[in-house]
């Protein structure tokens, strides 16, 4: 996945992260930063991909910065896919053969010149990268936001397409197999794909699909990744009338939204839905699952809880997925100066207003 930024527009993006980084050096005193996993990678090379294998957490490169440098660590296996596809200018490469790890650490150990090293993935040596820091990678900037709104609404066009051509005979896995086909049609990584049918769609709030056939009702969760951001969507579908219970979610999604403000924290969004669930007399559903939270550079940067006292932000994106009964909602959300944006609205799939915004409803495909 190429980035169709142009190089100045993602040098200047670069710079401002690695000023932040080099403050954060200054403050506390250390040597070096390390950053190794994909989520940071991506973030301060302004979208680059070091993924190879999506199950890792991390990936073929890592990044190094220091008051004077900003170095990619990688081997000789990936260094120049890497620099002719991945990572922009203001990075210079510390490239050595893949069987002599130990001459990265080395460099690291001289880069720092005696200082500790703060890292995202922190061991027995180095240090933790503070947590203000992890809190300014959520308020993203615009370059960072325009590359969102292209994801999201690629992403909800994949799901869309998928489950309109779904059908009752099959099966779970094939369900989830063409929305993983139709994300990456769209360069966009399937990090998570979860389909049910009819039958499990009640019983599992992560229904990892299954050979079982979809019959009467199916659901798509998908967490979409490109240049390092996630898009999550959630999407249903019925063979015929939609299930009872949509709109009382649909009105139970609606207070936790309008909990979402600047200077509120999670823990007040939580405890909105808490109180919707509990007039919709569905108490249960919040000790259930997990109702969201902030997005970004992770599926969940933070789940809402009932003490997550992180303070939402103008710039942060948020993805709650509030359900019940096999009934679920889910989209991802920029919260702006005006309020909510929905990156994953799909103009084409059906949808009624709620509280001034559009949402998605069941697709009822007879």
């Amino acid at each position: 996945m190429t980035i169709d930024s142009t190089p100045d527009v993602r040098a200047g993006e670069v710079a401002a992260k690695l000023a932040l980084l080099r403050e954060t050096l200054a403050q506390s005193g250390a040597g070096a930063i390390r950053l190794r996993g994909l989520d940071w990678v991506s973030w301060v090379t302004a979208g680059g991909d070091a993924s190879v294998q999506l199950a890792l957490d991390s990936g073929a490169a890592e990044v190094l910065v220091t008051r004077d440098d900003a170095v990619i660590l990688t081997d000789e296996i990936e260094g120049e896919r890497l620099r002719q596809e991945q990572v922009p200018p203001g990075f210079t490469y510390h490239i050595a053969p893949w069987a002599e790890v130990e001459l990265r650490e080395t460099y690291v150990l001289g880069a720092a010149a005696g200082g500790a090293v703060l890292t995202d993935r922190p061991n027995h040596v180095d240090q933790p990268l503070p947590a203000s820091l992890r809190l300014r990678r959520m308020v993203l900037g615009d370059a960072e936001q325009a590359r969102y709104r292209a994801l999201g609404r690629d992403a909800a066009a994949a799901v869309g397409e998928v489950l309109r051509a779904a059908r009752p005979e099959w099966t779970e896995f094939q369900l989830a197999g063409a929305a993983a086909q139709a994300l990456w049609a769209r360069g966009i990584q399937p990090a998570a794909v979860l389909a049910a049918g009819e039958r499990r769609l009640p019983l599992f709030c992560h229904a990892a699909p299954t050979h079982e056939r979809l019959g009467g009702r199916a659901s798509l969760q998908v967490c979409a990744r490109r240049h390092g951001l996630y898009a999550n969507l959630t999407r249903s579908l019925s063979f015929g009338p939609a299930p009872a219970g949509q709109t009382e979610l649909l009105q139970v999604e609606a207070t936790g939204l309008d909990a979402v403000r600047p200077g509120n924290s999670l823990a007040a969004v939580y405890h909105a839905l808490d109180a919707a669930y509990r007039h919709a007399n569905r108490p249960e559903a919040m000790r259930l699952h997990h109702q969201g939270g902030i997005t970004g550079y992770a599926a969940r940067e933070i789940v809402a809880t009932p003490s997550t006292a992180t303070g939402l932000e103008t710039g942060m994106a948020l993805a709650f997925n509030p359900g019940f009964a096999g009934i679920k909602i889910e989209d991802t959300f920029l919260l702006g100066a005006g309020g909510l944006e929905n990156l994953t609205l799909d103009p084409h799939w059906p949808s009624a207003t709620v509280q001034g915004r559009v949402r998605p409803l069941w697709l009822e495909n007879p």
